[in-house]
């Protein structure tokens, strides 16, 4: 069948080596870190056991910067804030029904590190009406992403941390062994939901510290000892 229109084209993200990965979807965790979770006036869990269940929201695919291009400052918003966060991108497709967490690592292929920037009053003004925010998080160019690194080159993930530096004053810096829901964990829980497949991302959730951001504001976002995102807010 022709189609009628230009096809758009396809995001993708470079891999360190060489080559592309063509994104899918993007899935996000909300509230993975209890210290942002009190930041953001949310019941941080004690324990595991009163975990609950995570919060999950998307990106649209084509949202990703990359290369550390300029991220234009987004319309619709006076208050752009940034969330530094651990990306898993899928390489295979999780088997039908609910994936085990002990099956998970098989399914990932590499991590980087990315931002979840937010329209950060109109996610607030949105929660406040008791309505879904995803215009505070799924615009335009709200996911800058860093190469990405195979995961076979990653050694002891669960031992490293995420930093973010903003005109080089340290904004939020957060260990991984901290994470409420680990990356086995989410992937478990996200195919209750979704249909995982090869080409999605996962954005692991953000320690505490985010705050705003305004043009010509220069971040260094890093995944420490893999991978590290250089960029900088233009105005529109």
């Amino acid at each position: 069948m022709t189609d009628l229109i230009p096809t758009p084209a396809q995001a993708r993200v470079p891999v360190r080596g060489g080559g592309t990965f063509p994104v899918r979807r993007i899935y996000c965790v909300g509230r993975n870190f209890a210290d942002h979770a009190r930041e953001m006036g949310a019941v941080a869990p004690a324990s595991k056991a009163e975990r609950g269940q995570p919060v999950f929201f998307l990106k649209p695919a084509d949202a990703v910067v990359t290369g550390g291009a300029d991220v234009p400052y987004p319309s619709g918003t006076q208050d752009l804030h940034h969330e530094v966060e651990l990306v898993v991108a899928l390489g295979k497709d999780a088997p039908a029904g609910v994936l085990a967490a002990e099956d998970a690592d098989a399914l990932i292929f590499a991590y980087g590190v990315g931002l979840d920037l937010t329209r950060r009053d109109l996610q607030g003004a949105a929660k406040a009406k008791g309505l879904p925010w995803d215009i505070g998080k799924g615009f335009d160019h709200s996911a800058p992403i860093s190469e990405l690194v195979p995961a076979g080159e990653v050694a002891a993930l669960e031992t490293r941390g995420l930093n973010l530096q903003v005109n080089g004053q340290t904004r939020q810096h957060g260990a991984l062994a901290d994470l409420i829901w680990d990356v086995p964990d989410i992937l478990h829980e996200l195919s209750k939901l979704f249909a995982l497949k090869a080409g999605d991302l996962v954005f692991m959730g953000t320690p505490a510290g985010v705050g705003p951001m305004v043009a010509g504001d220069a971040f260094v976002a890093t995944l420490e000892g893999v991978a590290e995102l250089r960029g900088r807010i233009i105005a529109a």
